[in-house]
């Protein structure tokens, strides 16, 4: 692989992980005890990418009246509770070659970062759970950086920590957010197909499309001959 890039942004809901169905639980959980009828799995997964405050506030909009602003702190700390409760069933899983990819790029000599907009505890918690934290170099949630994606100052902090620059870096995505704040800094994105947002993606945003991780050090290749 060439040494072009040294480094790589993942994305993490819908990029590495398919964590839908526990945020579906949870945002149902959530809807349950203030009375709301339950959501489809289709419909919180629609809702996914603008971190957990936005997907309550989703799922209460679209199950009757707005979730109240005052309590949107607590909605937050209760959804996180319910999400992380140890006694529930976990349901969320790596996507398909995930580990062995990132192994592969760190013997390859890049460093890792994952940029998400869910809670950097809750971030770290999953990454753990699926033992890939350690494959990774640094985790910035959205409590982590200055502003969340799409704003690349997100980003921007994501880079620093690994001591990349972004002239040196990829960012890898499922959603506009992702692709948004990887353009801003002029960055190539690769687009998951698999991903949850894939289909609002503008296509001039991508650099390269791939439908399963184990296409990426391809794609990575295709992207140093260009």
């Amino acid at each position: 692989m060439s040494q072009t890039f040294r480094g790589i942004i993942f994305d993490l809901d819908g990029t590495l992980i398919d964590s839908a169905p526990d945020l579906h639980a949870a945002a149902n959980a959530l809807l349950a005890e203030a009375g709301r009828p339950p959501l489809s799995l289709d419909a919180v997964t629609r809702m996914i990418g603008d971190g957990m405050p936005r997907l309550i506030e989703r799922a209460f909009a679209a199950t009757g009246a707005p979730a109240p602003a005052d309590r949107m702190p607590e909605l937050t700390r209760r959804f996180l509770k319910v999400y992380q409760d140890p006694a529930r069933p976990h349901l969320t899983r790596a996507y398909a070659g995930v580990a062995e990819g990132l192994d592969a790029l760190r013997r390859a000599g890049l460093r890792l970062a994952v940029c998400t907009n869910k809670l950097e505890a809750a971030a770290r918690s999953v990454l753990a759970e699926l033992d890939l934290a350690r494959r990774v170099d640094a985790v910035v949630g959205a409590d982590g950086a200055p502003a969340q994606k799409p704003d690349p100052a997100h980003l921007r902090t994501a880079l620093e920590r690994i001591g990349v620059g972004p002239d040196e870096a990829v960012m890898v995505g499922d959603g506009p957010n992702d692709a948004a704040a990887a353009c801003a800094l002029n960055m190539p994105f690769v687009l998951v197909g698999y991903g949850y947002g894939s289909a609002a993606v503008p296509r001039d945003a991508v650099a390269r499309r791939i439908e399963r991780f184990a296409d990426l050090s391809t794609a990575l290749a295709a992207l140093t001959r260009r």
